[in-house]
């Protein structure tokens, strides 16, 4: 029996793998089939077909090139040459594809801003794009207005899907455009290897960076899912995230468009509106981040969460305390999760495997693969090294920093970097198994088993340690998120005077005021002593960036000091092993010693 279920998935696994490849295998950095290219294919294979709905309103691939060419005769119209950057600052709309995808058809560069942006995020995110023009939404004006001020570039504005006093309007312009299909001639001398367009970091930790993305990642985006889920022309993909941003913009929508189906486009994600939209539109796939599926299993009971016709969940993120609550509760047959960041080289997919895995690179295919674990030292922040000089990789089992080879002579293994070199030298880790070797820093602290599923662990800046001891913020949170009533749970470390390492502190979002007790209770039940978080606070909402990943810098910056925080927090008093309240007093009694934790 162990032999026939070992032949059973390493046979589905190949399969799978295969299925894919073959799927990416024409993409080459050195052709000249760049992702317009890659889009006018679709077109010209599916053009009567549906292509992208929103409310009442629908395209066919015909409409959908239509006002790509208009938008390309526009860019023309400028003076835009190829490699100008126009930028995008645009929510998600029918029209927010075909925006880039006309812009690409001349060689122009869209910077495809995040629409969730005010005041100086924003402004900092315009001036490093090199945008000669912006193409505003109308319905961000208010957020533009905050930041205009602190952009220092010179750049035309144009405001798009409704009109704006004193704004030139970017929807009559391209109203006198001539919908012809530029010529390829346009593209003329420009590689697949070279930029595509320009994606922004979500800013965890600060201000945003600008990735490259090259046509090779665009195109491999695009075709790579929606062959491991068996996509076809009939299929739905359900869009509620951000189009600016990979997952959705280019894998979610990918995944349907290179098939002939069909892009549901949200505005923006509705937990209450969700099943009804699903089933509203007949959505039979849909693109998730982790936190929003943790976000629909804390709904309230919908009459409608099963009666949908999905049938494939594509994304990342989904923790394992989510996973199996989620595709039974609403009756999900597949999930596909992959593992990759915009800018990065690294990839991995999970079509067949467990629960919580990223993905698989068995043994007998580690050599097709740029990828490797390396250990990592929580205490100083750096990878350590042997006698040698060079790093060590880690056992099966074993926590240590993902990392990926950079290979010029593989597209896939390449790693463009972002604006600024500063910014991308800052990622790359070099002489690390051999002499002049140069290997791409994920951040991400993985561990891999003796199959060679790799488990995504935590964020390299969110481990901490305490009492001796590494602690993972994701397995905190997954005890805290299982209490009754808790929503979120955001884990970090917090500085304390007089000890070494940082103490555990959650911030948690619970639909009713938590039983502290029971809490505690199972705080103590499920994680070691070191690992329990010593503060709490009660927050309201969480704070994440617009792709549901949490943002921290506020949270540990405010630490437990009552006096930058105006919401309630406790602590676990050492002396009855109780959560109680923490004010002035306590903090004070803690900073000077007097209490010990």
């Amino acid at each position: 029996m162990g032999l026939l279920t070992t032949i059973k998935r390493e046979f589905k696994f190949v399969s799978g793998l295969l299925r894919m490849l073959r799927a990416v295998k024409s993409v080459d950095a050195q052709s000249n089939h760049l992702i317009a290219d890659e889009l006018e294919m679709r077109v010209d294979a599916y053009g009567p077909n549906v292509a992208f709905i929103e409310g009442d309103r629908q395209w066919t691939y015909d409409e959908f090139e239509t006002y790509a060419n208009r938008v390309a005769a526009w860019a023309l119209d400028q003076g835009l040459k190829p490699n100008d950057t126009v930028a995008i600052f645009v929510r998600n709309r029918l029209e927010y594809i075909a925006l880039w995808f006309g812009l690409s058809k001349v060689a122009v560069v869209p910077a495809l801003l995040n629409f969730q942006l005010a005041g100086s995020a924003l402004a900092h995110c315009v001036n490093i794009s090199d945008a000669k023009h912006i193409i505003l939404d109308h319905e961000m004006v208010d957020q533009w207005e905050d930041a205009k001020s602190d952009v220092t570039t010179d750049l035309h504005v144009w405001a798009a899907f409704g009109e704006l006093d004193g704004i030139d309007s970017f929807d009559a312009a391209i109203s006198t455009q001539v919908p012809s299909r530029p010529a390829k001639s346009i593209r003329k001398g420009l590689k697949a290897g070279e930029q595509a367009m320009k994606m922004f970091t979500s800013g965890t930790t600060g201000m945003p960076k600008a990735a490259k993305v090259t046509h090779v990642r665009a195109q491999n985006y695009m075709r790579g899912i929606g062959t491991g889920a068996h996509t076809t022309a009939k299929d739905r993909m359900f869009l509620v995230l951000p189009m600016y941003h990979a997952t959705g913009g280019l894998v979610g929508a990918g995944a349907v468009l290179t098939h002939g189906g069909a892009v549901i486009v949200c505005p923006k994600f509705s937990a209450t509106k969700f099943w009804d939209e699903a089933v509203h539109h007949g959505a039979t796939m849909f693109t998730y981040v982790g936190e929003l599926c943790r976000f629909l299993l804390s709904t309230p009971p919908h009459p409608l969460e099963r009666a949908h016709k999905i049938e494939w969940i594509v994304g990342n993120g989904l923790r394992p305390e989510v996973w199996e609550g989620f595709v039974k509760r609403f009756n999900i047959p597949h999930v596909i999760e992959f593992y990759g960041a915009t800018e990065g080289n690294v990839s991995l997919i999970n079509l067949d495997g467990p629960v919580g895995a990223v993905g698989r690179v068995p043994n007998y295919l580690k050599f097709k693969f740029n990828i490797d674990i390396i250990r990592y030292d929580v205490e100083t922040g750096q990878n350590p090294r042997a006698a040698d000089g060079f790093c060590i990789a880690t056992e099966p089992n074993e926590i240590g920093e993902m990392i990926g080879e950079i290979r010029t002579d593989d597209p896939r293994f390449r790693f463009d970097g972002y604006e600024t070199k500063e910014a991308t030298q800052k990622k790359i880790l070099r002489n690390v198994f051999k002499k002049g070797d140069a290997w791409f820093r994920t951040g991400d602290l993985m561990k891999r088993d003796a199959l060679g599923y790799y488990y995504f662990m935590d964020r390299v800046g969110d481990t901490y340690r305490w009492k001796a001891e590494n602690v993972a913020t994701g397995e905190v949170a997954a005890v805290l998120s299982s209490f009754p009533g808790v929503t979120q749970a955001n884990v970090y470390g917090v500085d304390v005077q007089g000890y070494d390492g940082r103490a555990g502190m959650a911030a948690i979002v619970s639909e009713t005021a938590p039983d502290l007790a029971a809490l505690k209770s199972l705080v103590d039940k499920e994680l070691p002593h070191y690992a329990r978080p010593v503060f709490l606070r009660l927050s309201r909402e969480s704070d994440t960036t617009s792709t549901f990943k949490f943002k921290k810098t506020n949270l540990v910056k405010a630490g437990f000091d009552p006096e930058k925080v105006d919401e309630p927090m406790y602590y676990c008093n050492p002396q009855t092993g109780a959560y109680e309240p923490l004010d002035k007093t306590v903090f004070d009694t803690i900073m000077s010693g007097e209490t010990r934790l």
